[in-house]
């Protein structure tokens, strides 16, 4: 976490100036988010949900966008509220993102977009999508909700696309609270995602296209400014932290981690497993019971995927075999910056003993 004097010292200067949202703090942050990225431009909103309405809004789509079904639900609502229909394209079953192989098959002419996301902060095949949005001339937004400092071949994935969006949610490894961050190479759109967040506004009253309320305010603002001051530190001690899991659960029976693309290097937003059970010998949700009740808690990422929410029975049918294990084997198991090395060695302590104990 940030250091607290800091932020107390520039909260008390917002309160001083009365200037809440979109003063210096907010243009501070963006520059600093921007130099962090590589890239020319980045624009702070109220959250990740509204920097990807905005940059729906702001490219002009239309129609269909390509996207995966194993990601969070507010991708595909932010579809759903811009009028463009989401269509769902099968994951890479290692990975956890979207299998670029499959995605030519689903591009037709009212095709507009590939929406593609970096799960858990694992970098997506961008050189793949990229060649297919060329070929079809399509638009590339990133979904990079977790994965504010990921790389590619030493490259920032903020480099690639034409826009990608960050959240910065208390659960994410850049936190603002709240907060969203559109970062784009194309300057000449700057000012129309600006307009974006302000309703469609130029602060003249006038609106010129169908814009959100979507400001960041100086708070979120100072939080994140600080944040990123500590983050390399974060992302070092992160893939520290993923590495003890992997040498304490490399020799468990049943028990696979996501793929880390070669030549990429992922923020580990989360650390996740998959359990078969047939070799690990009992079921993902009978593991997930055994550690809460050893008071480890444990979450399910993305489970039950889109096309299988109840929103979304219109899609129930679409039989996405990948995404569907994933979904159905998949366990986020405790990780944060901070945590001990002996935390996580007594939830691998944990799911070792009950291995045995089902096995025996």
């Amino acid at each position: 976490m940030p250091k607290l004097k800091p932020v107390q010292d520039k909260i008390k200067d917002v309160f001083k100036t009365g200037v809440l949202t979109n003063g210096k703090y907010v243009r501070q942050f963006e520059q600093n988010c921007a130099k962090f990225l590589g890239v020319k431009n980045a624009i702070a909103v109220s959250n990740g949900t509204s920097a990807i309405i905005i940059s729906l809004k702001c490219l002009d789509l239309k129609g269909e966008v390509i996207m995966p079904s194993f990601t969070f639900s507010s991708a595909a609502h932010s579809l759903l509220w811009c009028g463009l229909t989401p269509v769902f394209v099968d994951i890479d079953r290692e990975t956890f993102n979207i299998d670029p192989n499959l995605i030519e098959e689903k591009i037709t002419q009212n095709t507009s977009a590939i929406f593609a996301a970096h799960i858990f902060g694992n970098p997506c095949n961008m050189d793949k999508i990229q060649n297919i949005a060329k070929k079809h001339k399509l638009k590339v937004i990133y979904d990079a909700a977790h994965a504010f400092g990921s790389t590619c071949k030493g490259r920032s994935i903020a480099l690639f696309g034409d826009v990608s969006v960050f959240s910065l949610t208390p659960t994410k490894v850049l936190t603002a609270g709240e907060g969203g961050i559109i970062a784009l190479n194309d300057s000449s759109l700057v000012e129309i995602f600006k307009m974006g967040r302000n309703n469609g506004d130029s602060y003249n009253r006038d609106e010129e296209f169908l814009g959100i309320a979507a400001r960041m305010h100086e708070f979120g603002a100072i939080v994140g400014i600080e944040g990123l001051k500590i983050l390399k530190k974060s992302l070092k001690r992160r893939l520290k932290l993923a590495n003890l899991y992997k040498k304490e659960l490399a020799l468990v029976p049943g028990i696979s981690f996501q793929k880390i693309t070669e030549d990429c290097v992922s923020t580990y937003k989360d650390f996740t497993i998959l359990v078969d059970e047939n070799k690990f010998g009992a079921p993902r949700d009978e593991l997930l019971r055994e550690l809460l009740k050893n008071k480890i808690e444990t979450r399910v990422y993305f489970n039950p995927p889109i096309h299988k929410k109840k929103v979304y029975r219109e899609y129930k049918d679409i039989y996405l075999p990948n995404t569907e294990f994933v979904s159905g084997h998949i366990m986020n198991l405790p990780f944060y910056s901070d945590m001990p090395e002996a935390s996580v060695r007594k939830v691998c302590s944990v799911i070792k003993n009950f291995h045995k104990k089902v096995t025996a």
